[in-house]
């Protein structure tokens, strides 16, 4: 015991000798020795625990590997010292290496072996980097899980989409809000005329533009190699609704205690592939008429009011003075792929009612007539052309509607002789939208048979059971002076022209307006709007008014 005491001395001190020559001839990456000084200082480590790192350090570091074989000669006396120090602490009945097992710490002593230490903290740190890799791979695969919900990459106009496992679900919509003053220019009254000129009274609201508030709600994925989705979108008023003919749309109820109106306008799944096309079925906008209302600089504002004193959930906009508004229908419709630009889309339809839109004339009589039987569906198609020549972006679009009514009645007079008097009510369309850097312009004509102004089959069947005629167009230019600054220009009319047999009457013959406006992106979602529209209507009998209306208002679109 005597003897063994000095030779640990001795060999401690030759390897604290050698030590420093060693490192001065080179860096090791596996130096712990400044991590352990470091664990000290913090508290990490006891002087025992750090002793006994140390040495073990010491000893690792020291062991000759092939590359160290023709090291100097400090070298080799460092390997030989920390040899003799780690026979001279391995006395006893097991070495140091065997003194650790799975959960125990072998403390070989008061002073203990660095070699021991070292060897422990690179261990622990080998542990750590094995636990963080693991956490990594955990995170992974917890990202790569059908559980968690992650957020796409968001696109201005385009919603919210989040990402459920398989299912993407896309949450979008918009909300507006205007000062609308409504002026008419006087005039005598038009059955089924859109201007309020002969209402004699100003007018001021502040009510929701062409576009009422939307909120749509879409739940898309893949299944079986069939792309899906199903579509809910509710479009909510900011004015009171009022019950009538029109639910939603029916002009507004500016009384206290009043709510406003949700118009539930979207219901409907699609199915598909890109190779063979898509499915629709449920309600949704029709094909008629949908590309006119859509191209309509006026969606985003107010246009035509309509009724300005008791606004409704809408506004007018262009509907009535220049297409016939596309509705929501419902439908099983299919929409083939683009193919060279080419795309064609057909359905059948809920049919819909011919509607006695204008009302009675001054002697109690209805001035149009009505129907509600149907033995099948209104069908619609339409077929579209993408192309482009130089900087020029072009789109033409043309559709058709067909629909059958039966059992027309006067309502004022009861039903007409052959109870099963029936008409075929057809309309064909056709459009152009160019795109040139900052220019915009839309150029669309539609003609009908039974068709009606204003909404579909709103008056387009006279009383005495003969279908009348209708036409319509708008012109429409829109240019970007700046990224956020843009001003349009449009003109539209509407004619509906009387049927065979038919007397002059005071049944609007003639809907028109001329709109300006100017746009302002504020940021990404908020627009600014300022509109001046001029709407008037005519008659049959000569009766005309004319009205004039400002709009200021925003349009927040996400």
């Amino acid at each position: 015991m005597a003897l063994t005491k000095p030779l640990v001395f001795s060999s401690l001190l030759v390897a604290t000798v050698c030590l420093p020559l060693t490192l001065s001839t080179k860096a090791h990456a596996d130096d712990y020795s400044d991590l352990l000084d470091i664990l000290r200082a913090k508290g990490s480590l006891t002087q025992r625990e750090y002793n006994t790192l140390l040495s073990k350090h010491i000893h690792r570091t020291s062991t000759p590997t092939p590359q160290r074989a023709t090291s100097s000669a400090p070298h080799t006396t460092r390997t030989a010292s920390a040899a003799s120090t780690h026979h001279t602490l391995g006395q006893g009945t097991r070495s140091i290496q065997s003194a650790y097992e799975d959960g125990i710490q072998f403390d070989p002593g008061a002073e203990g072996d660095a070699g021991t230490r070292a060897q422990l903290a690179a261990d622990r740190a080998e542990a750590s980097a094995r636990s963080a890799q693991q956490a990594l791979l955990s995170t992974q695969n917890m990202m790569n899980s059908s559980s968690v919900v992650r957020v796409a990459k968001y696109v201005p106009g385009k919603g919210l989409t989040f990402k459920a496992g398989p299912v993407d679900i896309n949450f979008s919509g918009f909300i507006n809000g205007f000062y609308t003053y409504n002026s008419p220019a006087g005039g005598r009254p038009v059955a089924g005329g859109v201007s309020t000129g002969s209402s004699g009274f100003d007018s001021s609201s502040v009510r929701n533009g062409l576009l009422p508030a939307g909120f749509l709600l879409k739940l898309s994925t893949t299944q079986s190699g069939i792309d899906m989705s199903a579509v809910l979108g509710m479009y909510p008023g900011v004015n009171n609704a009022k019950n009538g003919a029109f639910n939603a749309n029916t002009g507004g109820s500016p009384v206290g205690l009043g709510t406003a109106g949700i118009d539930l306008r979207q219901v409907y799944v699609t199915f598909g592939t890109k190779e063979v096309g898509t499915f629709k079925v449920g309600r949704d906008l029709a094909i008629f008429g949908s590309d006119a209302i859509l191209n309509d600089a006026t969606l985003l504002s107010v246009g035509s009011t309509g009724s300005n004193a008791a606004p409704g959930n809408t506004s007018l906009g262009r509907i009535g003075v220049g297409y016939v508004y596309a509705d929501w229908i419902p439908q099983i419709s299919y929409v083939s792929p683009t193919i060279h630009g080419f795309q064609g889309s057909v359905g059948i339809f809920q049919p819909l009612d011919e509607f006695n839109f204008a009302g009675p004339n001054a002697a109690g009589e209805n001035l149009s007539a009505s129907s509600t039987q149907h033995s099948s569906p209104m069908v619609q198609g339409k077929g579209t052309y993408d192309f482009k020549i130089g900087g020029v972006q072009t789109r033409i679009w043309a559709s058709f509607l067909v629909q059958h009514h039966q059992g027309l009645t006067d309502e004022a007079a009861s039903l007409y002789e052959n109870q099963h008097r029936s008409v075929m009510a057809e309309a064909g369309e056709i459009g152009a939208k160019i795109t040139y850097r900052g220019f915009q312009g839309v150029a669309y004509y539609y003609r009908g048979s039974g068709l009606g102004t204003t909404g579909l089959f709103f008056d387009g069947v006279a009383a005495n059971g003969r279908k009348r005629s209708s036409e319509g167009y708008y012109v429409q230019a829109m240019y970007n002076l700046t990224k956020k600054l843009k001003v349009v220009g449009s003109y539209g009319v509407s004619n509906l022209y009387q049927a065979p047999g038919e007397t002059d009457s005071i049944l609007v013959r003639r809907n028109q307006s001329e709109v300006g406006a100017v746009y302002y992106s504020l940021t990404d979602w908020l627009n600014l709007v300022g509109e001046f529209a001029h709407t008037e209507s005519a008659a049959h009998n000569g009766n005309h008014n004319s009205d004039n209306s400002g709009s200021a208002g925003v349009i927040l679109l996400f």
